[in-house]
């Protein structure tokens, strides 16, 4: 049986901030059914792709891409803030709407030519996930799709990843 996604996301008005319609996963996670059969749409995405890592951003990208390449019998390489990677690491930066961010990755954790999934919860402005990217190929990498539980569409960041596949399961 197909569980409706959508009924274990929750919608939290004004959160962080007021006029935000905030999206919240834990629902999904919390329901071993939905949170299952995301992460098996997800696999399957995956399979199909020939991924052969799986990369997320921090930290939600970690809570859809890790039980991803678990399933999968593959490695998982966070993009991680600014001092939270203990070893040698490469950066790169992306817009926020006040300012600029950067994301981090070990220098050894794609190897050239591995073929990557990049996973994140929700797809909203884009940065993050084109940030991940870019770090992916810095290393070598090849991106073989991007996958999210869910994107904001009036926030057009599907803009931000032309010319790359991708697997969206909800829209908002």
């Amino acid at each position: 049986m197909t569980v409706d996604l959508k009924k274990y996301i929750a919608t939290v008005p004004d959160y962080p901030e007021k006029g935000i319609m905030f999206r919240d996963i834990t629902p999904l996670m919390g329901n071993a059914e939905a949170y299952h059969q995301a992460t098996d749409t997800i696999v399957k995405y995956a399979k199909e792709k020939g991924a052969e890592m799986v990369v997320g951003p921090e930290s939600r990208g970690f809570i859809v891409g890790c039980p991803v390449a678990y399933e999968l019998g593959i490695g998982f390489a966070p993009a991680r803030k600014k001092g939270k990677l203990p070893r040698k690491t490469i950066r790169a930066d992306y817009e926020l709407e006040y300012g600029t961010a950067s994301l981090y990755m070990h220098d050894d954790a794609i190897k050239p030519g591995q073929k990557v999934l990049v996973t994140d919860d929700i797809l909203a402005t884009g940065g993050t996930i084109k940030a991940t990217i870019k770090l992916v190929e810095k290393l070598g990498g090849i991106v073989v799709g991007c996958a999210f539980l869910m994107q904001l569409k009036d926030l057009h960041g599907v803009d931000q990843l032309e010319g790359y596949d991708k697997l969206i399961l909800m829209d908002f």
